[in-house]
């Protein structure tokens, strides 16, 4: 699978990427929620993106739902 950046109008500075969903298993465009975690725009699970080799989609553990959790409440402050 290929890393494609796909550049809409007006977000420019939102991280999109073409790839598989490992939740829903479908072809899709996933949306950087932030650096390395991306959200599906088919069945909105996040995932969080792995390089080795081959960049893959793969789901969240509890650990990483939670990281993600303390992340949103640090920028809330």
């Amino acid at each position: 699978m290929s890393r494609k950046v796909i550049m809409m109008k007006g977000f420019s500075n939102i991280d999109t990427v073409q790839g598989v969903c490992e939740n829903c298993e479908e072809e899709t465009i996933l949306v950087a929620v932030v650096t390395d975690y991306y959200r599906c725009t088919n069945c909105g699970a996040d995932t969080r993106q792995h390089i080795n080799g081959s960049i893959r989609y793969i789901k969240l553990e509890e650990r990483d739902k939670q990281w993600l959790r303390n992340q949103k409440d640090s920028t809330q402050r």
